[in-house]
Parts: C-alpha cells; structure tokens; sequence
C-alpha cells in the first residue's frame, strides 16, 4: 500500500496565511505608474489642461480690464470678469480631470484587468485610491495651467484668492471623481466618456460655469442651485467676490458627494460580486 509523505516544513510554510502587504499594496511605485499612464494619454490632457486654457482665453481675455464690481474699477482693486471665468474654467477642468478615474475604470473592467487584480494582494481600496490620486494629478494640472494663463494675460489678485480658489477648485472636484467612479463602473468602457462628456458640459452650464447663474431665466436658477456644479463654482469664486459665505453651495457639495460615493460604492461591490 502505498503511503503520503507526511506534511515537511514546506507543506506547513504554504498552507499558512499569506502576508498582506501593508496599506493594501498602495504604494509610491504603484501610484507614479497611474500617473504616467495619466500624462501619457494625450486626449485626456488636451480635453482637461488645454481645453480650459482656451476656453478661458475666449471668453476671458476681452473682460480683463472689467470690474465685476460697480463700485470699483479693475485699476482700483477690484476683481475682473476675467478672473471670474478663470475660476470657473479652473473648477470645469478639474472636473473632467476627476472623472477620467472612471474612464480608466471601465476600460480596465473591459479588458478583464479588474479580474487579473482581485488574484494579486492588491487591495480594491487601494486600487481606487491610486486611480483618484491620478485624476487630481492632472486635475492640478489643469487649475495651475489656468491660473498661469490668467496671470500672464493679466489677472490680478490678492494672494490668499489664488490660494484658496485653486485649492476649493481641485479638491472639490472629488465630487466628480465619485461620479466618474459610478459611472465607469456602471457603464461600458466604449460608453463612458461619450456620456461624461456631454453630462459634464450640461452640468457645467447649468450650474453657473458657463454663464453667472443670476443672469439666466428663473426657471434655469431654480434648476441650476441643484446641480453638482453650483456648489462647487460658488465656494471656488467665494474669495473673488468677498460675499457672505453660502452655506447652500457647501450643502449642495455635501450632498452630491453623499450621492455619488454611495453609488460608486454599490456599483463597486456589485461589480467585484461578478469577478
């Protein structure tokens, strides 16, 4: 009769628990390759650092020596038309910037890559965060690239302004990563930013980017105030204009960032439920 050799030290070495990496495997090595894969696509940076710029620059540049205050001229302090636009065209590029993590999402989810990690210590967690991470790599890149263009034609501001709206501009627009998450999790590879592209121009006009939201129909404020985008465009040009602060827009962001990232998390877990 023949025998099994008894369980060695190997046998016992491999049936025991693996070492999870730590932090999930998120890593600087993991995270720099996301962001060179981010820069090395060139419709991404063209559509999100590019397109702002010209965009601002025309519309923008013909109001640079206009005062959106009727008090004060341009040349007395006041803050231009233009560095209004420039704000708003800052937060639309960091917008797109933001949800460019769901396009890569999807595509991966297309090629079967999603599969091919959930076999690796890559922790799913740590696979989002690094895809977040890479949209505001380039989401920054987009409001310092509007930012510069706006200083070189001429924008004057106080210090604390540039500082403040470029940071509520960038790091607001982690409402829109988690959109782009639920869609690209939602929606087919091929599909995805044939829809964010026109949602994003839509949401953009109707949230005030496009045009000040005070100067459209009633019907179109009353749509607008709801919009993802308000919020986001009132708390980053909340320093230009030295209002009150609008405690609306904050709970417009809140709210829409609630919304989102639940449902990018349900789509997460239905998705990784079919791996």
């Amino acid at each position: 009769m023949t025998t099994l050799p008894a369980a060695g030290p190997a046998a016992s070495t491999l049936a025991g628990p693996r070492n999870v990496p730590p932090f999930g495997s998120f890593n600087a090595t993991l995270l720099g390759i996301e962001i060179r894969r981010r820069f090395r696509n060139r419709r991404t940076l063209f559509f999100t650092v590019a397109f702002p710029v010209v965009m601002f620059l025309a519309f923008g540049l013909q109001y640079r020596d206009t005062s959106i205050d009727a008090g004060r001229t341009v040349a007395q302090g006041a803050p231009s038309v233009a560095a209004f636009i420039m704000i708003s065209m800052a937060v639309y590029g960091a917008m797109m910037a933001s949800t460019s993590a769901g396009g890569a999402v999807a595509i991966e989810r297309q090629l079967g890559w999603s599969r091919q990690l959930r076999l690796t210590p890559l922790h799913p967690a740590a696979n989002i965060s690094v895809k977040i991470l890479g949209g505001l790599s380039i989401g920054l890149v987009a409001v310092l690239a509007t930012f510069a263009t706006g200083l070189v034609i001429g924008v004057r501001l106080p210090i604390h302004v540039w500082i403040v709206a470029g940071t509520a501009a960038w790091l607001g627009s982690l409402v829109f990563t988690a959109m782009g998450l639920m869609v690209g999790y939602l929606v087919p590879s091929e599909n995805v930013m044939q829809f964010m592209g026109p949602a994003l121009a839509f949401l953009a006009f109707f949230g005030g980017l496009f045009q000040p939201l005070d100067q459209m129909a009633k019907p179109l404020q009353d749509i607008g105030v709801w919009t993802p985008t308000y919020g986001l465009g009132e708390i980053a040009r909340a320093p230009l204009s030295g209002e009150a602060f609008n405690w609306l827009a904050v709970g417009n962001v809140i709210l829409w960032l609630a919304v989102f990232g639940v449902g990018a998390a349900l789509a997460f877990r239905r998705d990784t439920k079919r791996v």
